[in-house]
């Protein structure tokens, strides 16, 4: 039975420190813990307050193109081709995409603000470093962005996009089953870069949400070519989606003015299981659009299905 009093409530907790979170401290952990239940009830209220003028997240913020694709792979997988063909190889293992649709992205913005100045407690991530201006976004999480609707819109990321198409690209089935995101925001006075490093993940999908007038400088996203021992540099567009490997080491140029907001959602097996190794650990890698993009034991029919495994509760930080 839902809390019918949990927004005020939640609204009235004391969150732990910053020192405190920095330092994993057990108090912190306990307090998301023991406060779970109320506040996915205090975000169930939320939404239920704003129900008249909030947007519901769905598919339809998603690029038109790619969206047809996915719902027409999704209905007949022989037609998965047409999902690859959209992606721009940067180097092997990774691609880039316009995921958000930019005359809907402004919408989505003004969600997640919203969401945001609620005043129900969310924790930032907290894993590299952490990001003050981030939040987690699966429940998974610690202090995860409970509302329903976002959580159904996360999940169809996840399923219906995420992973047919990583297992389309990048060959990840079987690496796949579970789920894990974060938001981010880059900075020139705090938080303005990352450095070098790669994922806890199979794939990882990293998507800008600027708006197209949130110009910013610096920032520029360093990918290592393992097979060329060469550095490329790619920049991230409003609304456009990067999908790589967890595995292609890379990363974040210092933010030098204006900001960058993204959301960053990674893919990986049952308690954590990754594929290790070289790159070929994850199969047989084509260029987009070949029908050499991911193991030949593996159908179409696979790479658009669901996993049948349950969801574990390991997250990466």
């Amino acid at each position: 039975m839902t809390n019918t009093n949990a927004l005020a409530q939640a609204r009235s907790l004391t969150l732990p420190t910053r020192e405190a979170s920095l330092h994993r401290e057990e108090s912190v952990s306990h307090f998301w813990n023991n406060n779970r239940k109320l506040l996915e009830d205090a975000w169930v209220e939320w939404e239920i307050e704003n129900k008249n003028n909030l947007l519901i997240p769905d598919q339809s913020l998603l690029d038109p193109r790619l969206r047809g694709a996915v719902n027409s792979a999704w209905k007949n997988p022989e037609k998965e081709n047409a999902v690859a063909d959209l992606w721009e190889e940067i180097i092997p293992g990774v691609y880039k995409i316009q995921f958000f649709d930019l005359e809907r992205l402004a919408e989505f913005r003004n969600y997640l603000e919203a969401a945001a100045n609620s005043k129900i407690p969310a924790r930032p991530p907290y894993g590299i470093q952490l990001n003050r201006y981030g939040v987690m976004l699966d429940p998974r999480s610690e202090g995860h962005l409970g509302a329903p609707n976002f959580q159904a819109f996360y999940n169809d990321i996840m399923d219906r996009y995420m992973r047919p198409i990583s297992r389309l690209l990048l060959g990840t089935q079987g690496y796949d089953s579970q789920t894990f995101g974060f938001s981010i925001r880059y900075n020139p006075d705090k938080e303005k870069d990352l450095q070098a490093h790669t994922d806890a993940s199979s794939a990882t999908l990293n998507i800008n949400i600027n708006l197209p007038d949130e110009e910013y400088t610096g920032s520029e996203v360093d990918f290592y070519d393992k097979s060329t021992k060469q550095t490329v540099q790619t920049f991230f567009e409003p609304g456009k989606a990067i999908l790589h490997r967890g595995n292609v080491p890379h990363a974040t140029h210092p933010i030098t003015s204006g900001q960058r907001s993204n959301l960053v959602v990674w893919l990986y097996g049952d308690r954590m299981q990754i594929p290790r190794g070289s790159t070929s650990s994850y199969g047989n890698f084509g260029s987009a659009g070949s029908n050499t993009a991911a193991p030949e034991n593996i159908t179409p029919r696979q790479r658009w299905s669901l996993p049948k495994e349950p969801k574990d509760t390991f997250a990466p930080f």
